[in-house]
């Protein structure tokens, strides 16, 4: 009888498959937050393209024609500000050329062949927008203002712009054989998210006046802030104006409120004698991202289901019995007490997707699975689901002892 128990026990190894008493439950598991009053819209705009963005997720909170490309004036020197101070020091000596001088309204009033620091140069450029000194930033930082524009565009793809295209480092109108100067609402906030990570670049766009004088010290100038916002309302964290016949009207600003931080973007927000139209849609747009958007935490705690290992074998588990691994998301506490800015009434969900069986062998560590959390059709996240535990795959060796240890205990 013991060499026959052996021998149909080997056979089932051999030929044959363990047979499983149930399945895993398929595992999609959704759950949703609090339901709150739905929040009205921000109401008509001026802007023929805006964008309300969360600053610290990059979530779009509302869009107009969010994604059509259109010019953005000097808006561009924010790019323009942002490739300067990763790639040059506040103290570089800025050589003047022609080219720069020669640029139309706005101007320093820079000469060719004037010196001046880099640092400088920056105030000049965001508070004031002077287009001969983007030219003259762009020539010193990328060789020429065809080079530059390269930079500037390599920049906008890392930062996640999906239609952007600069030309000019100044914003001017501009058309090449590539397209014509322009970006999107959604892109130009995207911009100005990346840049207000800067401290220096925060330190140069929130300072009401600035002066200084070429290296030489034979001429001073006194530049001061163009953002009228940052006088209109608390929390302005910084601004850019722009203006061109083709782009009309242009604004991008960031301000915090309530410890939430808010992008806007206008693109086309009036012509001439609408200056003030940017002003009215940016605080529209900040009010209602105020009152109707809160900070809430999406990471919730799951049961796993086990999954049930084919042909797998692990301690204690005996001939006839399935072995079982469960999930261990892969998260760091940072990542679970992470926050978005959600509007009144919307829900989160978060789906466990992981197979109804595994193969053996299964190492523990193993990614079995992923957690996904989504709003709406927008993935906010995804993290790695882990095996619990080791699965080692059934053999030979196992088999016999499990007879013999059968059959003598």
């Amino acid at each position: 009888m013991r060499h026959a128990a052996l021998l149909l026990l080997t056979s089932v190894f051999l030929f044959g498959e363990f047979a499983f008493g149930s399945q895993a439950v398929a595992a999609e598991t959704v759950c949703e937050n609090t339901e709150k009053e739905a929040a009205d819209s921000p109401g008509s705009l001026y802007a023929l393209s805006a964008v309300l963005m969360d600053g610290e997720s990059g979530r779009i909170l509302y869009e107009k024609d969010g994604e059509t490309p259109r010019p953005n004036a000097s808006t561009t020197k924010v790019m323009t500000c942002i490739l300067a101070l990763e790639n040059g020091a506040g103290d570089d000596y800025v050589m003047v050329s022609d080219k720069a001088a020669a640029q139309p309204d706005v101007q320093l009033g820079m000469r060719e062949g004037e010196q001046y620091y880099l640092e400088d140069l920056l105030y000049s450029l965001m508070l004031m927008s002077h287009n001969d000194t983007a030219v003259a930033i762009a020539e010193h930082i990328g060789g020429s203002t065809e080079g530059f524009a390269g930079m500037m565009n390599e920049k906008a793809k890392e930062i996640g712009c999906t239609d952007t295209y600069f030309i000019t480092p100044n914003g001017l109108d501009a058309e090449d054989e590539k397209g014509v100067h322009h970006t999107t609402a959604r892109d130009l906030a995207l911009i100005m998210r990346y840049a207000i990570r800067s401290e220096t670049f925060l330190k140069i766009t929130q300072t009401r006046e600035y002066s200084f004088t070429d290296l030489d010290e034979k001429r001073e100038f006194s530049v001061h802030n163009t953002n009228a916002l940052l006088t209109m309302t608390d929390g302005v964290l910084s601004g850019k104006t722009g203006f061109t016949g083709d782009a009309g009207y242009c604004y991008v600003c960031a301000c915090e409120k309530d410890e939430k931080t808010f992008v806007v973007s206008l693109l086309g927000c009036g012509w001439p004698n609408n200056k003030g139209y940017k002003w009215k849609d940016s605080l529209k747009l900040l009010d209602y991202g105020e009152d109707n958007f809160d900070y809430e935490k999406f990471w919730k705690e799951l049961k796993f289901p086990e999954v049930p290992v084919k042909d797998g074998v692990e301690k204690n588990i005996t001939f006839g019995d399935t072995a079982v691994v469960s999930g261990i998301p892969s998260v760091s506490e940072k990542e679970k007490n992470k926050k978005i800015l959600m509007k009144k009434g919307e829900k989160i969900s978060c789906r466990l997707e992981m197979p109804e069986k595994l193969q053996a062998p299964v190492k523990k560590g193993n990614r079995i699975g992923t957690l996904i959390y989504s709003l709406g059709e927008e993935e906010l996240a995804s993290y790695p689901v882990l095996a619990d535990r080791n699965v080692e795959k059934v053999s030979y060796g196992w088999c016999v002892d499990q007879v013999f240890h059968d059959f003598f205990h």
